[in-house]
C-alpha cells in the first residue's frame, strides 16, 4: 500500500544522503536498485528517480562515503556501477540517523503531530 502524501521536494533532497547511506548499509546496489529499495522500504512515500540519485551518489563518492565500481552484467552485456558503503560512510551514518531522528522529534513536538 502506497501513501499518496509525498514530502516536499526540498525535504526529499535533504533526505537523499540518509536514504542512500541507509540502504547501502544493508548491501551494495546499483543506482536503479537504490531507488527501488528506498521506494519499497518507505511504502512509496519517499522516492527518487534514478537521474536525481546519481548527482548525490557522485557527491557521496567524492566525499569518500560510498565507493562505486563498474561491473559487467552477465545477461545484459553492459557495465553497471555498483555502490557500496565505505568505512567512512558507516561512521557518518550513525550521527546522521541521530540528527534526523532528533529533527523529526522536534518537528513532532512543535506541530503536535501526535494530536493530529
Amino acid at each position: 500500500m502506497t501513501n499518496n502524501h509525498k514530502p516536499p521536494s526540498s525535504l526529499k533532497r535533504g533526505s537523499a544522503e540518509l536514504a542512500i547511506l541507509a540502504v547501502l548499509a544493508e548491501a551494495p546496489l546499483h543506482g536503479y536498485q537504490i531507488a527501488k529499495r528506498i521506494r519499497q522500504q518507505t511504502a512509496g512515500v519517499v522516492s527518487f528517480d534514478v537521474a536525481s540519485l546519481y548527482p548525490v551518489l557522485y557527491a557521496l563518492e567524492s566525499r569518500g562515503l560510498v565507493k562505486g565500481e563498474w561491473e559487467e552484467s552477465a545477461t545484459a552485456r553492459r557495465r553497471r556501477r555498483c555502490y557500496h558503503l565505505t568505512p567512512e560512510g558507516r561512521r557518518r551514518l550513525k550521527p546522521l540517523r541521530r540528527e534526523w531522528r532528533d529533527f523529526f522529534r522536534a518537528l513532532n513536538r512543535l506541530a503536535r503531530l501526535a494530536d493530529a
